[in-house]
């Protein structure tokens, strides 16, 4: 409490939002005056409903789940001291504090998505490990879109025109939007948000900003909070910021990707590498890891009925777990690098997924490569979209391997699969019984 009434004092702080990330990444939580949330350490602190944590991205709850309390009872927030910091676009000093939860016997909420990453952290910190990610994320920029039924479209830029060809790499094209970005960058440099390079991707209207590379933990937390800055500035700008995996039928999806590398916590020494600069070993294991084991985490990974419709050949994302030398139609791109800097980019995440469970998996996979000693394929010279369709193709075909997979669910609990599992049952039931327009449009008067 101390440290947080000294840094409220300093700041000047009137009212803090304490967010906590559910299944989907969504911050939920409470608001409270910044007095309130001082004294509110006292007498067990805030609270709120287990159930948020089986939330769906449509705000409803699994019927027959049966993982939290049927009583719908509270857990207890607590507030992460290391993760207060500004919410830089309101007038009124206001801060944000990421929030864990825990049940009224002290037990952690096991879960809550940032204990799923800390759960697969502990197994890396017994081994001697560190892991070391640097996320890199994908969006659009597209118009205010205030009903479903139509389509997105490229926002209007400076020039008074929307983007009627891709512009991949294009400067003047990300100039467009640069009081928007300006404003990106600011508001992360007030949030401690370390966001290193913006390039337009491939897409109309779409971005891609780099994170420099840190702890896990550390960077799952700059993801969450950076997906809604984004998303609030363009408000402000009179254009929305979709993180969706496939947004546009005739455009490219929007990706995470992951690059992830591992130190020795006593020597800080690069494990991916031999002093000769050859890979090492444990590298090839962790590669291997992530061939064996990412089809089974889509759930984690490509979350949405939406997120597959991204994973399709010759559309700059993956249809495989291949891997190669600094190729980008692979599932695992090897960058060329250092000893010191050897890494894998996990190029399978859509930009839709919670970061802290996105994360975890890669990192859950690589670690099960690591421990049962694994050994990769041959890695691929030339187009891996020549090769076959290996990862699920749809949202119910990956959660059947996940539920097949005993490992898996040991490494993140089986709890949390459980939840999962209800969470994205519902979701997907949900989308059953929705008709497309294009159901309409071929079949109504066809068959």
């Amino acid at each position: 409490m101390d440290r947080f009434a000294e840094w409220i004092s300093q700041h000047n702080i009137t009212e803090v939002e304490c967010l906590v990330p559910d299944m989907s990444g969504i911050p939920r939580g409470k608001i409270l005056p910044a007095t309130k949330f001082l004294t509110s350490f006292g007498d067990r602190g805030l609270r709120i409903p287990e159930a948020i944590f089986v939330q769906t991205i449509s705000g409803d709850y699994p019927p027959d789940e049966t993982v939290t309390n049927p009583a719908n009872s509270d857990v207890f927030m607590r507030p992460d001291p290391d993760t207060i910091r500004l919410v830089p676009w309101y007038t009124e000093p206001t801060a944000q504090v990421i929030t864990d939860c825990v049940y009224a016997d002290g037990r952690v909420v096991d879960i809550s998505p940032r204990e799923v990453l800390r759960r697969v952290l502990r197994l890396y910190e017994a081994k001697g490990w560190q892991p070391v990610v640097a996320p890199e994320l994908e969006f659009y920029l597209v118009k205010p879109n205030t009903d479903p039924d139509y389509p997105l479209e490229p926002p209007i830029g400076r020039s008074g025109r929307p983007e009627t060809a891709r512009q991949a790499f294009g400067i003047d094209a990300v100039n467009e939007f640069d009081p928007l970005f300006e404003d990106i960058y600011d508001y992360c440099e007030k949030q401690e948000i370390d966001i290193d390079t913006l390039t337009h991707e491939a897409g109309a209207a779409q971005m891609e900003i780099n994170f420099n590379h840190g702890p896990a933990l550390s960077l799952a937390d700059q993801v969450f909070l950076f997906k809604r800055t984004v998303r609030q500035t363009a408000m402000r700008h009179n254009v929305y910021a979709t993180f969706m995996a496939k947004p546009m039928h005739n455009e490219p999806g929007s990706s995470m990707h992951i690059h992830q590398s591992l130190l020795d916590t006593v020597t800080g020494q690069n494990l991916f590498a031999l002093p000769t600069g050859e890979n090492s070993p444990l590298f090839l294991s962790h590669i291997a890891g992530l061939q064996k084991y990412l089809p089974a985490l889509l759930p984690l990974m490509a979350p949405n009925v939406n997120s597959y419709r991204r994973l399709q050949r010759f559309s700059d994302a993956p249809i495989n777990v291949q891997w190669g030398h600094d190729n980008r139609t692979t599932g695992l791109r090897v960058p060329v690098s250092s000893p010191e800097a050897r890494r894998v980019e996990n190029r399978v995440a859509g930009a839709d997924t919670n970061p802290y469970l996105a994360i975890a998996a890669s990192l859950a996979a690589g670690y099960l490569g690591m421990v049962e000693e694994l050994e990769p394929s041959d890695p691929v010279e030339g187009s891996a979209y020549d090769m076959a369709h290996t990862l699920p193709r749809h949202l119910f075909d990956a959660m059947q391997k996940l539920n097949r997979s005993r490992p898996l669910r040991q490494v993140l609990g089986e709890r949390f699969v459980a939840a999962l599992m209800a969470v994205k049952q519902h979701e997907y039931d949900a989308y059953q019984r929705v008709i497309s327009s294009w159901e309409r449009e071929f079949l109504l008067l066809n068959v």
